[in-house]
């Protein structure tokens, strides 16, 4: 047996992590579409030349990602309504509720948005933050991923760095267009 241990261990093929450890598919795809959302939120109402306002700001995205996760869910109810029965079901509330790290993902910029309006620091500083943070937790959230369905450590690292430039196109954009 430690033979095949060895074996596994010398051709880079990692075992799986036990189901208690791996990301639900659901909270994956919520979470990052979330930080890409809060992203480009963030960068799109940091509006050169207009007054900084970081509150309002702050409302705009936690309310887009609401009205963003609701969607998603009703989305997937209407899907499975087509599929099924037309009956509304609890497991169909589960589903607009199973949107909740959408929401979730955006909660850090609306916190960094919230330390602008608290006089911590300017709101282009929030927005740049804001930016890097959501970047670097895209790198995390894609390694993680990949980790957990069994990659090794360089090909989890690469898919979390292509997971990553979502947010550097994001910062760039954001750049170019101020």
């Amino acid at each position: 047996m430690p033979e095949r241990a060895d074996h596994v261990r010398r051709w880079g093929v990692v075992p799986r992590l036990p189901l208690q450890h791996r990301p639900p598919e659901q909270s994956l795809f919520s979470g990052i579409y979330g930080l890409v959302l809060a992203s480009a939120l963030v960068a799109a109402l940091d509006a050169t030349g207009d007054k900084a306002d970081p509150g309002p700001d702050a409302l705009w995205v936690l309310l887009t990602a609401l009205a963003s996760s609701a969607a998603h869910g009703y989305a997937r109810v209407i899907a499975q309504r087509a599929s099924v029965d037309g009956a509304a079901t609890v497991s169909r509330w589960r589903l607009v509720l199973a949107e909740w790290p959408l929401v979730a993902a955006v909660l850090p910029a609306v916190a960094m948005l919230l330390a602008a309006v608290a006089g911590w620091w300017a709101e282009a500083t929030a927005v740049d933050v804001t930016l890097l943070f959501n970047t670097v937790a895209l790198f995390g959230w894609g390694t993680w991923a990949a980790r957990a369905s069994g990659h090794g450590w360089p090909s989890s690292c690469r898919a979390g760095g292509m997971d990553m430039l979502i947010g550097v196109v994001i910062i760039i954009a954001n750049a170019l267009i101020k």
